[in-house]
């Protein structure tokens, strides 16, 4: 702790200012606890609904930002305007109207119809259900240092590095304690308890800074902050959050999209927070500046080849460490130029601005405005600038050496640009992501065009015939789909897959056939209509359902499947929503008694087998890994996991030739839409694909 506390047998009492100390520091710690212990646990309740996007967090953290400035908005303004008792008044009133919205969460009944782009729905359904028990909890630390001040005549500075400390605390409770020991429900109601518990505390400082006596505190004027200051906190503020929105989204739409994953870099990013602010700041500039350039080059590098991939023990711990140096950069800068005590009101307000301009503009802003992923770029293009103002008093080399790394940023900036653009048909962004299809630049037999998702290859089709016909990429004719549509079924079938692609699948289709393709990408479904081939050559009969897979299905009153194929992928894996064992009876349900389920398992990074083996297991059916190896150039290596009764398929020769072990993971619990553990299913990956 920032402040030293004792309390010994032979007190009667502690004095006042202690007791006041204890308890503003216990209900800041509270506060920024039960802040950033619900923004995982909301995020992670809504997911499903949105087909387990990686999308989903960077709009949630666009909320949290706004949320934070207009709790310190609110602060501002009664601190600015309102007499001690009507401070009082208002802000019990506000914690009051604020258990209405308990226990915390939104209830099954906002689960939202599919959309194109949902990301406005999202943010209206976090302020219909959060938003205000969210924004009394941002107000906390703001006010509490005002009352803080007024009252003891003391710095409440170290009340903010108190509160950075509690959210620090929350993030990394979350996903090594709450999230394995407690399902989503009890989450809720412990939270909801606490924030119960908050309530009181909260009002009990209200009553302690409007009963105390008075120490004679000016009242805050913007006026009095040079105004190139404040430009500086906005900017150091929003850099700090195109930071943090732009190298999570890096990490989750190129592995998966789960809370791990999420409340790494927001720890991150807080712990910069608590060393920056702490007792004795941790921020000596000329190291930091140093420390800076030297992570700028190596994520420059890192981010050069927008087709090459860092295995994940290696990419996650480079992108963590260079946020928190980039980050410590603009933190420790903010702390070098806060102002006195008495302004602090409005360095706080201006710091939420930032930081919400800068979630606002990586989250809805450029999803829209740009057609590939050249956020992280040019966010290090902008930390570079920031970099120079900062040094430019001191002196020419220093001023030569961040121009320099500047124009290597914007070199990097270019380079993906033109890389993204090179041989490039369609380039396209949506709330599900980015989407690319390239065409092979010589024409001939073997010309063939690819989608990407990212840098994740979804699908591949030769552009003359015979061969484009052909199914190629993870589905050729030895995979495990390919030989259970090839092979599995004499007759006619019903064949469900949730996932789209390019549409390679349906090459199976044979007169009678029936497929039915589930996809939630809109965008998807016009690419593989307009550039690629299948749907129009097969010889189904093809039916397309836009939508998450397993929404979509739960409202599927059309006939079981002989096959049901899982082919979705958020980023580089499945989305969890379709492991869990509540998607496995919504599968079961729709499968004939004979009828085999089809996982796509194939990752560099996640060792999905066993988790789709136990998911088996709990449905009553048996598993055999199907283990492909790649072929000409457009046939990548896969692996299938199927899972069925059928003695058919389990003894089909091709099946049983190309089979491999599922490898077994001491402790591994059957996932569930409550519980998932990334931890046990990493394997070393091979960088690339």
């Amino acid at each position: 702790m920032p402040f030293s506390l004792r309390v010994t047998v032979s007190s009667p009492h502690l004095t006042g200012a202690r007791a006041a100390r204890l308890l503003f520091a216990a209900t800041v710690f509270l506060s920024a606890f039960l802040l950033f212990a619900v923004e995982p646990l909301i995020a992670k309740r809504i997911l499903p609904w949105y087909g387990g996007s990686a999308a989903v967090w960077s709009t949630c953290l666009v909320f949290f930002q706004v949320a934070l400035l207009l709790g310190y908005a609110y602060a501002r303004l009664l601190t600015h305007y309102g007499s001690s008792k009507l401070q009082f008044l208002v802000h019990v009133l506000l914690l009051a109207a604020s258990l209405w919205f308990l226990p915390i969460g939104p209830r099954a009944r906002w689960s939202p119809a599919a959309l194109y782009h949902p990301a406005w729905q999202i943010l209206g359904l976090l302020s219909g259900t959060i938003a205000v028990p969210f924004i009394a909890l941002s107000a906390t630390t703001p006010l509490l240092q005002y009352w803080f001040a007024r009252a003891e005549k003391a710095s409440p500075y170290r009340f903010f590095s108190v509160s950075n400390f509690a959210s620090l605390a929350a993030l990394l409770a979350y996903p090594v304690w709450i999230e394995p020991k407690l399902d989503l429900g009890t989450q809720r109601i412990w939270w909801s308890f606490g924030y119960g518990f908050f309530v009181l505390l909260c009002a009990a400082s209200a009553w302690r800074g409007y009963a105390a006596p008075k120490q004679s505190v000016s009242r805050p004027e913007f006026l009095w902050i040079p105004p190139w200051r404040k430009a500086l906190w906005f900017a150091l503020a929003a850099c700090g959050g195109m930071l943090l929105l732009s190298i999570t989204n890096h990490l989750t739409q190129n592995v998966a999209a789960i809370p791990l994953l999420w409340v790494l870099p927001l720890a991150v990013y807080l712990l910069t927070f608590v060393l920056a602010f702490g007792r004795t700041s941790a921020h000596p500039q000329g190291f930091w500046l140093r420390l800076l350039a030297l992570m700028l080059g190596l994520l420059g590098y890192a981010i050069s080849n927008i087709n090459f991939m860092l295995p994940l023990q290696v990419s996650v711990p480079i992108f963590l460490i260079a946020l928190c140096v980039a980050c410590m950069f603009c933190h420790g800068e903010l702390h070098r130029l806060r102002p006195p005590p008495d302004q602090l009101m409005d360095f706080y307000l201006v710091i939420a601005a930032g930081g919400a301009a800068g979630a606002i503009f990586i989250g809805l802003i450029a999803p829209n405005i740009f057609d590939a992923l050249y956020e992280l770029p040019l966010t290090l293009s902008v930390t570079a600038v920031l970099a120079i103002i900062v040094v430019w008093n001191g002196g020419w080399s220093n001023r030569l050496l961040w121009a320099g790394v500047t124009a290597a940023m914007l070199y990097v900036l270019g380079s993906n640009w033109r890389q993204y653009h090179e041989n490039s048909l369609s380039l396209r962004r949506s709330f599900y992501g980015a989407l690319r299809v390239v065409q092979s630049p010589l024409a001939g037999p073997e010309q063939n065009r690819m989608l990407f998702h990212g840098t994740i290859e979804h699908g591949a089709q030769y552009l003359w015939p015979p061969l484009c016909y052909r199914p190629t990429t993870y589905y050729g004719p030895d995979s495990g789909i390919g030989i259970v549509l090839r092979e599995g079924f004499a007759g006619p079938k019903h064949v469900g897959l949730v996932g789209l692609g390019v549409g390679t699948l349906a090459a199976y289709g044979q007169p009678g056939d029936d497929f039915r393709f589930y996809e939630i990408n809109r965008q998807v479904v016009d690419l593989a209509q307009s550039l690629f081939f299948y749907l129009r050559e097969t010889k189904a009969r093809l039916s397309i359902v836009e939508g998450d897979g397993r929404l979509s299905l739960q409202q599927d009153t059309g006939p079981p499947f002989d096959v049901l194929a899982l082919d979705a992928f958020s980023g580089d894996a499945i989305p969890v929503h379709l492991l869990t064992r509540q998607a496995g009876e919504l599968y079961r349900r729709h499968l004939k008694p004979n009828g085999v389920i089809a996982f796509h398992v194939s990752n560099d990074f996640l060792d999905l087998a066993p988790v789709v083996q136990q998911l088996a297991t709990s449905m009553g059916y048996q598993t055999v890994l199907v283990r492909s190896h790649s072929g000409d150039d457009l046939v990548l290596a896969a692996d299938w996991v199927l899972v069925t009764n059928n003695p058919g398929i389990l003894n089909n020769e091709a099946v049983k030739l190309r089979s491999a072990p599922i490898s077994r993971i001491p402790g591994l619990r059957l996932w569930t839409d409550d519980y998932s553990n990334l931890f046990q299913i990493l394997k070393s990956p091979k960088p690339g694909r």
